[in-house]
C-alpha cells in the first residue's frame, strides 16, 4: 500500500509517517519545505514538495496512492486572520487532486464540536471535512478533542499555565467539558483506517475514557508534574481576546494561535456517537497516563 500524508512535518503527521513506514507502507509526504523534512527523508520517506494552496504544484502527489491523510490546518499563526478561507482553498485543491489522480480514500483528522460552534477554528475544521467529502474520494472523518502529546499547542499551553503561575484567573471556559485523547491512540486509529473498510464515507468520533473540564485538566497536569494544583481566581467576564493576550504573555503559544484555541475551549468537545470508534481495535488510555507520557517524552527530548 502507498499512503500520502499532507502535513507530515506536523505533530501528528511526523508520528504517523514513522508508524506507517515501520509497518512496510510506502509513505509519500507532502511538505511545503523540503528543508524541514530531513528527518522524514532520513527515515526513507518519499517527499513531494508543494503548498496545498498551489493546485499546480500538487499534481502528481496522489499518483499510485491508495490512502491519503489530510492533517493540514492553520490557526492564525503569524497574524493570519483569514485562516478559514485559506483552509477552504487548501482542502478544495487537495480533494480535487486526490479525486483526479485516483486516490482510493482520504482520511481527515478534524475536531469535535465544530458543526455550529462559536469558534471559528472548530467551524473551519468542520468546513474542511465537508469540502473533502463533497469534492474528493470517499472520506473517513476522524473527530477528536484535544490531542495530548508534547508537541501539541493545547498541551503546551496548559502545561505552561500550571508551571508558570502560582494562581490563575478562572475564565468561564475552565468549566467546559472535553474528552482529550493521547496522540498514540490517535495514531492507532489513523494507522488502522485503511483496513477498516466500514469507516469509508463516515464520521468517526474518538476520545479517551475521561470526560473532564479544562479546570480538571489543569489540576491533573499539576499532579502529573508533581506540584500542587493552582488556585483559580474567578472573574466575572474575560473575553477571548483578553484570554489570548494573557496566554501569549505567560506561555510559549503565539497570540495568533492562542485566540482560536481559546475560542475552541468555550465549546464542549465530548464524543456523542461512539459507533464509529467501535469499528476499530483501539482501547484509549486514561488522561493521567497520557499526561505522564507527554511529560516523560519532553524529558527524553531534553536529555537527547
Amino acid at each position: 500500500m502507498r499512503a500520502l500524508i499532507a502535513g507530515a512535518t506536523g505533530f501528528v503527521g511526523t508520528r504517523l509517517a514513522r508508524v506507517l513506514h515501520a509497518s512496510d507502507v510506502d509513505v509519500r509526504s507532502l511538505v511545503r519545505d523540503r528543508g524541514r523534512a530531513g528527518h522524514l527523508e532520513r527515515d526513507g520517506v518519499e517527499l513531494h514538495e508543494a503548498d496545498v494552496l498551489d493546485a499546480a504544484a500538487l499534481r502528481g502527489a496522489g499518483r499510485d496512492v491508495d490512502m491519503a491523510y489530510y492533517l493540514v490546518h492553520s490557526m492564525g499563526r503569524g497574524g493570519n486572520r483569514d485562516f478559514a478561507a485559506r483552509e477552504r482553498g487548501a482542502a478544495r485543491n487537495f480533494a480535487r487532486m486526490a479525486r483526479e489522480e485516483g486516490v482510493g480514500r482520504v482520511v481527515y483528522l478534524g475536531g469535535l464540536g465544530g458543526d455550529d460552534a462559536s469558534s471559528r477554528h472548530l467551524r473551519s475544521r468542520h468546513e474542511t471535512a465537508e469540502i473533502l467529502r463533497t469534492e474528493g474520494p470517499p472520506l473517513t472523518y476522524f473527530r477528536a478533542a484535544m490531542v495530548v502529546g508534547r508537541e501539541s499547542e493545547s498541551y503546551r499551553m496548559l502545561r505552561s499555565l500550571v508551571e508558570r503561575l502560582p494562581a490563575m484567573i478562572a475564565p468561564s471556559w475552565l468549566g467546559t467539558e472535553t474528552q482529550p485523547i493521547g496522540v498514540d491512540d490517535v495514531i492507532a486509529y489513523l494507522e488502522q483506517a485503511p483496513r477498516v473498510e466500514a469507516s469509508a464515507g463516515r464520521e468517526v468520533q474518538i476520545g479517551g475514557p475521561d470526560v473532564v473540564s479544562y479546570g480538571d485538566m489543569l489540576d491533573r497536569m499539576a499532579v502529573a508534574l508533581g506540584i500542587r494544583p493552582r488556585p483559580k481566581l474567578r472573574v466575572p467576564v474575560i473575553t477571548p481576546q483578553l484570554s489570548a493576550l494573557w496566554i501569549g504573555l505567560v506561555t510559549p503559544v503565539d497570540v495568533g494561535v492562542a485566540r482560536p484555541l481559546i475560542e475552541g475551549l468555550r465549546t464542549p468537545t465530548a464524543v456523542t456517537d461512539p459507533s464509529g470508534a467501535a469499528l476499530f481495535d483501539v482501547d484509549p488510555i486514561p488522561l493521567t497516563e497520557t499526561l505522564r507520557r507527554a511529560i516523560a517524552e519532553e524529558g527524553e527530548a531534553v536529555a537527547a
